[in-house]
């Protein structure tokens, strides 16, 4: 997804007045009566612009010492920016203060972008000692723009006389979304109130950074070690290589070591025969960061949720969801809980009956024992396998990383939007795994570039997302450098690179986030792509998943890597009737995510000062999840609160905003439905959406953007079919895939 996660929020906060928007806003640029030569401090990268082709940078000319004097340089520059604003003798006008504002931190912009790029994916020891600097620096230097005084008054003085100007409706969007964010920043609080918010806006950058690389450390930096080949019965040769080499590499030598991923569940569990081994591997996943090794979040999260929760007080707000929904589809956290709230009957009752089938099938196979976590997908797996015959390796053979990405997720973007794409050698890229392309419209017109970097590797967080380099923007002038990026087991040395469909269905995801980057058509960066809602951001990316099996599609990537066979028709429709299987666990575990999420941000001042000890962060963690009523102890939530880096990394991330992959997925389906319902796979479609919303970035009412594309309000009744929760009678049709499709989730 773009990357409004860990590191996101972080940067978002440093043009910060754009509400959802803020993470396009870094990326804003200066008024241009500031130049690099008011960078006194000597030569750095960043004091120019880039001359690579679409301004992307340069890495063989970043080095780590230029991030630093770059930052305090670039926050010179926009406070000169900003002052310049508020002495203009000039009456404010839309022109001297709203624009004048959305062009500040152009330097900024630029070494945030890059920086904090590298600290999700490709970050060393250095990288984190800046982060753990910079970050509250930055949460200071973006207080002292919004919630300046002198400065509001302009703004608000623009605000007030709008109804006598003459504006475009995104001009007006820009001086809505200004004028909202910097009243929710606290411009209108009393002068000790925004005191106490700034306090609070430096502590959050800085709990909340130690936050993100404490739990990347603790998945990163703890293996998990096995003493014997026999414990890792039923792994592949390839994989208990890759255990040995690992062991070696952390220090020991003839033991086999297991890197632990960003979810609760992990990938091998299904595959290890050992129970003790899973368990194992298991318990070292759930119980990561919570005190259980030296790395423990716990006292982070409990100050994390007070200072958010005082923070929403101060605004005289109940607590911190209904704080930081105000810009949000689904405006308050009763909408979203009661939107949640209808599946829980359905799916508890799915995971009852799911967990009695998986003890039934643990007895068949000589086991006795009931299901725990770490055995459901290794007896689910051998259910689906003989209720559908699909076997995952076997399906594997099909999915080479190249040909998905080129033949299928490229392929679907030509026939929907007539884009081509030209992979490129000559760019410098920051890490010799990364991909790149040049991305040509239907017209042949350069869109922009796409950099690509699928491979785990120990400097890079869990998860999958997208984001920008440069924004699209016609204030600047400015085509789109997008990347996404991925986690797939990289193959041995020599071996054909082959994926898993939950990573074919994921490369989708992430380029249904570039697309919206790349369809953007906005004249300022703060409102241009994927600046938009929490809750809108993912439906995009999700409708994109649909091409994964859509027949013409598969067809053209989804071939035998050692045959050259197509996939068989009856392996796709195995896969596709065995997408509706195990949702008491797929789906479960991320609708418990997202209660949790709630649970913590639901609190109110008194509530989050009270949970103040480790200790009481896990009661609370496990009262709020048995409150959910769902069965807990079989199907435990994606991310535990220990490592929920969606939530508890970055000053407000994804926090009150998990909701928001369900409620995507609800649009998403709804969605897939009109695709089908008029033709599918074609140019008119692509076309259409592409007008209706993939171009429109944050410009105007979501709800009005959906209806204008689908002609209709969203029904939630397709999403719950697709998830065998409701009745069969309503079909989203026979090419739908499985839930849910990004790994980052």
């Amino acid at each position: 997804m773009r990357i409004l996660l860990t590191t996101a929020a972080t940067v978002a906060m440093v043009g910060g007045f754009h509400g959802a928007a803020m993470a396009q806003t870094t990326s804003s640029n200066t008024a241009g009566s500031v130049t690099t030569t008011d960078h006194l401090e000597g030569a750095n990268y960043f004091d120019l612009e880039s001359s690579l082709p679409f301004k992307a940078p340069d890495f063989s000319k970043i080095s780590e010492d230029d991030y630093l004097p770059a930052f305090k340089a670039a926050m010179a520059i926009q406070k000169g920016e900003i002052q310049r604003i508020i002495d203009n003798p000039e009456p404010p006008t839309f022109e001297n203060t709203i624009v004048a504002l959305e062009k500040s931190g152009r330097m900024l912009g630029r070494v945030s972008a890059v920086f904090f790029h590298l600290t999700g994916a490709d970050t060393t020891d250095k990288l984190d000692e800046i982060d753990a600097e910079i970050s509250p620096k930055l949460s200071a230097h973006s207080d002292s723009i919004t919630l300046n005084p002198e400065l509001f008054a302009r703004v608000k003085a623009v605000y007030d006389n709008r109804a006598a100007m003459s504006m475009t409706p995104e001009d007006a969007k820009l001086l809505e979304d200004t004028y909202d964010g910097m009243v929710h920043a606290g411009a209108e609080l009393t002068d000790t109130q925004r005191e106490r918010v700034k306090e609070i806006n430096t502590e959050l950058s800085t709990v909340t950074t130690e936050f993100a690389q404490s739990a990347r450390n603790a998945m990163a930096d703890q293996p998990v070690f096995f003493d014997s080949r026999e414990e890792l019965a039923g792994l592949s040769e390839a994989d208990i290589t890759a255990a040995a080499d690992l062991a070696k590499e952390e220090g020991q030598p003839g033991k086999f070591a297991i890197a632990l991923q960003n979810t609760t569940q992990q990938p091998l569990l299904p595959s290890m025969e050992n129970r003790a081994a899973r368990e194992k591997l298991f318990m070292a996943s759930y119980h990561r960061a919570d005190g259980t090794t030296d790395i423990d979040t716990r006292p982070l999260v409990a100050r994390i949720a007070e200072l958010r929760a005082e923070k929403a007080a101060l605004f005289g707000q109940p607590d911190w969801a209904s704080y930081t929904m105000y810009d949000r589809m689904v405006d308050s956290p009763q909408a979203a809980l009661e939107f949640m709230g209808q599946m829980v009957p359905a799916l508890a009752e799915t995971q009852r009956r799911e967990g009695a089938m998986l003890t039934e099938k643990i007895a068949e196979e000589g086991g006795d024992y009931e299901v725990k976590p770490w055995d459901w997908y290794r007896y689910s797996n051998m259910i689906k396998a003989e209720r559908y015959q699909v076997d995952d390796d076997e399906v594997m053979k099909y999915f080479q990383l190249d040909k998905v990405l080129e033949d299928g997720v490229f392929y679907a973007a030509n026939k929907l939007y007539g884009l081509t794409f030209e992979r490129r050698t000559d760019l410098p890229v920051y890490n010799d795994d990364v991909w790149v392309y040049t991305v040509k419209d239907a017209d042949g017109s350069d869109m922009g570039l796409f950099y690509f970097d699928p491979f785990q590797r120990a400097s890079k967080r869990g998860g999958a997302w997208m984001s920008n380099f440069v924004d699209q923007s016609f204030l600047w002038d400015e085509k789109p450098v997008i990347y996404n990026v991925l986690n797939i087991p990289k193959a041995p040395k020599g071996e054909p690179q082959l994926v898993s469909f939950d990573w074919v269905e994921t490369a989708f995801h992430e380029f249904g986030h570039a697309l919206h980057g790349f369809f953007a058509d906005q004249t300022y960066p703060s409102l241009s792509g994927t600046a938009t809602a929490r809750d809108f951001v993912e439906y995009p990316s999700q409708v994109n998943e649909m091409w994964a099996t859509y027949p013409e599609v598969l067809q053209n990537y989804a071939k035998n890597y050692k045959t050259g066979e197509t996939i068989p028709t009856e392996l796709v429709d195995k896969i596709l009737a065995s997408s509706k299987f195990n949702q008491g666990y797929d789906f479960g575990e991320v609708l418990e995510a997202a209660l949790l999420d709630m649970k913590w941000h639901a609190l109110s001042k008194d509530e989050a000062a009270a949970i103040d000890t480790p200790e009481k962060v896990s009661a609370y963690e496990t009262k709020s999840l048995k409150d959910l009523g769902l069965e807990i102890e079989l199907v435990p939530p994606r991310y535990r609160t220990t490592y929920f880096n969606h939530i508890f990394s970055g000053p407000t991330g994804y926090s009150s905003g998990y909701y928001s992959y369900l409620w995507t997925q609800m649009l998403d389906r709804d969605s897939r439905a009109w695709f089908l319902e008029n033709g599918g796979l074609t140019r008119a479609n692509g076309d259409h959406y592409r007008d209706t919303v993939l171009s429109r970035g944050g410009t105007m009412d979501y709800g009005e953007m959906y209806r204008n594309f689908a002609n209709r309000d969203p029904d939630v009744q397709y999403m719950l079919v697709a998830l065998g929760l409701a009745d069969e009678s309503i079909d989203d049709g026979p090419r739908i895939a499985g839930e849910p499709g990004e790994q980052g989730q």
